[in-house]
């Protein structure tokens, strides 16, 4: 008898809280999610941001101070595609540390290092930018207007910005963000 009272609460239990999580989802109503699904399978496939990380020249501790994302005001690219639309004869000539593609060009979420960043070497201010030789420059493939970072690219980012931080003991205050990123 105890264990027909015991499989009856259980059975209650599971039918009030069936019924409260529906009754939760009917209040929630019927809003889609506002960026789309976040595919975990596409995320995992990139490679690991310790791996992007990695240089071919020694990474000093005390080398970097600030950290800087910019979109790279096209709606598609890869560092090549960039230096071609720069009209740098060389990918190698590119003013950037990171390039962080958005699927048109490269996958989505898909981050490379540049040369500056495998020999160490700082970016050279120009006209658009006046960083210091400090400044670890990460290129997000966006035009920053018309389309924004995609939701891989936005955790892709932050966690590089992470990992880079913690590595160079880089500030919070010291990471510098495009206006219009969420």
């Amino acid at each position: 008898m105890s264990s027909q009272s015991r499989l009856v609460k259980v059975l209650l239990a599971l039918i009030v809280s069936m019924t409260s999580g529906a009754v939760v989802l009917i209040a929630l109503g019927n809003n889609a999610p506002s960026g789309g699904a976040f595919s975990l399978s596409s995320y995992y496939r990139l490679d690991s941001v310790e791996n992007v990380m990695a240089s071919r020249a020694p990474q000093q501790p005390n080398r970097w101070n600030s950290i800087e994302i910019f979109y790279s005001g096209t709606k598609a690219g890869n560092i090549a595609q960039l230096a071609s639309l720069e009209g740098l004869a060389r990918t190698e000539d590119i003013n950037c540390h990171f390039c962080l593609c958005n699927g048109l060009g490269g996958g989505d979420g898909e981050l490379s290092a540049t040369e500056k960043w495998q020999m160490q070497w700082p970016c050279v201010s120009s006209q658009a930018w006046y960083g210091s030789s400090q400044t670890i420059r990460i290129c997000v493939i966006a035009d920053g207007k018309t389309s924004g970072p995609t939701d891989c690219q936005r955790i892709r980012a932050m966690a590089l910005v992470e990992s880079l931080c913690r590595k160079f003991h880089i500030q919070g205050n010291s990471v510098y963000l495009p206006g219009n990123w969420q």
